[in-house]
């Protein structure tokens, strides 16, 4: 939301980093929620914010970024879950939509590269599973869908199981 913000904090805090106790660090490899951790009024004038502005706002709050297995639980834990709206998408087809727990890690790994966070989970869910949505109907005798984490990387399609083959091995065990 406030691009650029996080080199202005970067530079103000480069102070000297010579002697044996300075802390010499990458600024890459600080996450973005631990630099805005360290904002000051002075960093918001200096991005383009107006002193009057700044002058209203008594507490400045941050945010860590989300990770992996965060995610992995907004996609899942909630009531009205992704994955579970997804399921209940397909359950009015008569599929049950299966997701591997190793592919729910891969659209949360997903996310986090696109800096997109849980905002980016319903685009990415949606461009996993447009195509099959677009097929599903036309399908006769699909019982279930599976998710793996290749489909995710768009290595693999996913795996359609039909009501014939479930039947066949039933009858073979």
């Amino acid at each position: 939301a406030f691009a650029g913000l996080d080199r202005i904090i970067t530079d103000r805090g480069r102070g000297t980093s010579i002697g044996f106790k300075a802390k010499v660090q990458a600024p890459e490899d600080r996450r973005t929620g631990a630099i805005f951790r360290d904002v000051e009024p002075e960093d918001l004038v200096k991005f383009g914010l107006i002193p009057e502005f700044i002058g209203r706002l008594p507490i400045i709050a941050t945010l860590e970024d989300l990770d992996e297995a965060a995610l992995v639980e907004i996609l899942t834990a909630p009531k009205n879950a992704l994955a579970r709206q997804y399921q209940r998408l397909f359950e009015m087809e008569g599929v049950e939509l299966v997701f591997h727990e190793d592919a729910l890690k891969a659209i949360a790994r997903k996310a986090i590269e696109r800096k997109t966070g849980a905002r980016g989970l319903r685009s990415i869910m949606e461009g996993i599973l447009l195509e099959t949505m677009f097929e599903l109907p036309g399908l006769k005798g699909v019982k279930e869908i599976v998710i793996s984490p290749e489909v995710v990387t768009g290595n693999a399609r996913p795996l359609y199981t039909y009501e014939d083959e479930a039947e066949d091995e039933a009858t073979s065990a």
